[in-house]
């Protein structure tokens, strides 16, 4: 599959559910909706039913739901009035607005659970594959192929949960059950502080034994119950390690040059397919939750611009002026055109650093 057509199918998707998000609530509190276009620009082709023209657009890089009353200084037929975005309640308004992000939290949990109902759940065996020289591990006599079952008589049940009881361990000596040769022997060592990278690439330091994993995994399969349950967990941590990464970003602790815009994406999504169609869905559901949680940022143009006026109007009892919201639509969009040139910046120094890497 190219790396086109993997973008193009990533997008679409991802434009579909949450625009379908907008259209579904807003038909719900009975909004009137002319358009529901797939991409911006002219339209391409589609076809009307009701008052709802059903577009695909030239430009695919988006997308949008056009409702009756959108603008609050557009004039309205009278007629219209009943169907009017800005004419229905606050809370109303809000619930639309959200629906759009939460459809792309509705995308990867359906994604999620898919996977999990079908592959069940995969963990590393706390098995040693490897005794890192001169480590603690190694003075200890630990060995390949060890199973580590407990440790300061705490059971343990995967290789994660190992590392982060060691990592937790304040370089403290600790007490290790191993299974070896069907034998249960215990072992004292002490971790020592190591210098590593955390998944933002930041240097840290950590505790560790000298251990590496042998691959071993243990699957579990789950009842529908189960994966729907890891489906919710499994989203809620990618969304925190996005929520802090951009704290992380935003205070400086992550270089701004690992952004990325539509070509990285398309670089991303290609990789994905040639992996396979199971790694391209996966895919999917990670950009889907990156999407929602950048649409409810509170910048204006973005949905949690508007949520942030609409909290607001709820609030104080009156909506913000227009002239208020015209000049942070204004400024929210220089923002983002400022950030859409920096992150096609960085895709395009990224390529070339790549095909350099090529002739090097």
């Amino acid at each position: 599959m190219s790396y086109l057509l993997s973008f193009i199918i990533v997008l679409g998707v991802l434009i579909f559910f949450h625009e379908l998000g907008h259209f579904l609530a807003a038909r719900l509190f009975g909004v009137g909706v002319t358009k529901f276009s797939l991409g911006f620009g002219p339209r391409l082709f589609g076809k009307t039913i009701g008052i709802t023209d059903y577009r695909l657009s030239l430009i695919p890089l988006g997308g949008y739901v056009k409702m009756i009353g959108e603008e609050p200084d557009t004039e309205i037929d009278p007629a219209d009035i009943p169907l009017s975005f800005t004419h229905k309640h606050v809370l109303k308004r809000i619930c639309i607005v959200a629906a759009g992000p939460l459809f792309n939290f509705l995308l990867a949990i359906l994604i999620f659970y898919c996977f999990f109902q079908i592959y069940g759940t995969h963990t590393l065996k706390p098995i040693i594959g490897e005794v890192q020289e001169n480590s603690p591990a190694q003075t200890g006599t630990l060995q390949k192929g060890d199973l580590i079952v407990a440790i300061n008589d705490e059971s343990v049940n995967s290789w994660d949960t190992m590392a982060q009881m060691i990592s937790d361990s304040k370089g403290q000596p600790l007490r290790l059950s191993v299974l070896r040769n069907e034998k249960n022997i215990i072992l004292t060592l002490t971790p020592t502080l190591k210098p590593d990278k955390n998944i933002f690439g930041e240097e840290i330091e950590r505790y560790v034994i000298g251990i590496f994993p042998s691959g071993d995994v243990i699957t579990q399969k789950l009842n529908p119950i189960q994966a729907f349950s890891e489906s919710l967990l499994h989203t809620y941590n990618v969304s925190k390690l996005m929520v802090i990464g951009i704290a992380k970003l935003l205070k400086g602790n992550i270089s701004a040059d690992n952004l990325g815009g539509p070509i990285m994406i398309a670089q991303m999504a290609g990789d994905q397919a040639k992996e396979g169609i199971g790694n391209l869905i996966y895919f999917i559901a990670f950009i889907s939750i990156n999407l929602a949680i950048l649409n409810f940022l509170p910048i204006p143009v973005l949905d949690g611009g508007h949520l942030l006026f609409f909290v607001i109007e709820a609030l104080r009892g009156r909506p913000v002026s227009i002239k208020i919201r015209e000049l942070a639509q204004q400024g929210g969009m220089f923002v983002l055109l400022l950030l859409m040139l920096f992150v096609f910046y960085n895709d395009i120094m990224r390529y070339f650093d790549d095909i350099l890497k090529l002739f090097n």
